[in-house]
């Protein structure tokens, strides 16, 4: 079936993210640094986040249960878009070349509604899309279900007729059981790939 709208991930598809690109910057102890991210500032709690906990009780809760990292969690709430290092190299000119084709574009992230409230103005590309179920805003995230169902009603698109990018393979796998088409990310080469096989670049 031909694809009628493109649905991109943004992290790790169009962003670049990694919570050691602040904390490498602020700790200069490599074994407080292994600490900080293999147990402290992880990205399994951070996702607590991304489900729509507000940074305001998992903040004070993390510095309660590890005092002495502090700082370092006050940064991770306060710096977050640091752990942005910017654009996936290539993706966003695909963007550019799809909405050039009037390809109808959304999103569907897993990203907590306050550090999107502080990302989003720094990225003029999501102007050129019609739509974006951002997780943390709707309590829903990737891999549930209820949240391509929710992207469905709110796109206005049948969901075979969508193609679903993401780097999650459980993501994708979530996806392709509800019906949509998939495209697991690995680079923007073998996505360019796939876009012009499917004639919509």
């Amino acid at each position: 079936m031909r694809v009628e709208a493109v649905v991109f991930d943004v992290g790790r598809v169009l962003y670049q993210w990694r919570l050691g690109h602040l904390f490498e910057r602020i700790v200069e102890d490599p074994a407080r640094l292994q600490k900080l991210l293999g147990e402290v500032v992880t990205e399994e709690w951070h996702f607590e986040h991304d489900r729509g906990k507000p940074l305001g009780e998992m903040v004070p809760e993390r510095v309660a249960l590890y005092p002495e990292f502090e700082p370092e969690i006050r940064a991770y709430a306060e710096r977050f878009n640091e752990t942005i290092p910017g654009p996936v190299p290539g993706s966003l000119a695909l963007v550019g070349r799809l909405d050039a084709n009037r390809v109808p574009l959304f999103a569907i992230t897993n990203f907590g509604a306050e550090f999107w409230a502080g990302f989003r103005p720094t990225a003029p590309v999501f102007e050129r899309f019609r739509d974006i179920v951002v997780s943390g805003e709707e309590k829903l995230a990737k891999p549930d279900s209820a949240i391509f169902a929710l992207a469905e009603r709110r796109f206005g698109y049948p969901a075979e007729t969508m193609l679903f990018i993401d780097d999650n393979r459980a993501n994708v796998d979530a996806a392709a059981a509800s019906g949509w088409q998939v495209h697991h990310f690995t680079d923007a080469g073998a996505l360019a790939t796939d876009l012009e096989a499917r004639a919509l670049i």
